[in-house]
């Protein structure tokens, strides 16, 4: 049900891949209620449906509207509908080396689409706390970081709060991560 922009900066953090993506923003969820993720408050689950040229669905991924699906495993379900062809292959985007991590106290971890990462923006300024946002869609080295930190998940918000990983938003685990390091 993502805006066609949510889906557009997916697509780039799949590093722009070429197949079409549906937009189920109107009519409000038409098509997720077809596939049977919509829910009565009229929000789905994260869902992801890969289907062939020829109309089969091949791939489903149902989970917390909250997790950010892995893109390894998306990216091998797409070469097995795209087998060898002309003696080349399907391949995801090369990921780039780790960037360098950000010389700042408080780092976030985030993406443009993340519900809670906004709350988390809102959070650290109104407790006056200088930090820098890292956009994992955009620095897939980063996007690698947070795996690292996440299980292999591009779980979003993530922060580094002086040198303490936090993985999702989490108020008490902030504030005190925050007491702690300017304490």
């Amino acid at each position: 049900m993502d805006s066609e922009p949510c889906l557009k900066a997916w697509a780039e953090s799949l590093g722009g891949i070429t197949y079409p993506l549906l937009s189920d923003f109107y009519p409000h969820g038409q098509v997720a209620q077809s596939y049977g993720v919509l829910r009565r408050e009229g929000y789905t689950e994260r869902a992801i449906f890969i289907i062939d040229r020829q109309g089969v669905i091949r791939y489903v991924d149902v989970h917390d509207i909250d997790h950010q699906p892995d893109n390894e495993v998306i990216f091998a379900e797409l070469e097995k509908l795209q087998p060898k062809t002309a003696g080349t292959v399907a391949t995801r985007p090369v990921e780039p080396p780790p960037s360098p991590e950000p010389d700042a106290d408080v780092v976030l971890y985030c993406t443009p689409w993340c519900l809670d990462c906004n709350k988390a923006k809102r959070f650290l300024k109104g407790r006056h706390v200088e930090f820098i946002e890292v956009d994992i869609s955009r620095d897939r080295g980063a996007a690698m970081r947070v795996r690292g930190w996440a299980n292999g998940n591009e779980t979003t918000p993530t922060f580094k709060i002086y040198g303490q990983v936090i993985v999702g938003y989490n108020e008490a685990r902030l504030d005190a991560a925050l007491a702690a390091g300017r304490g």
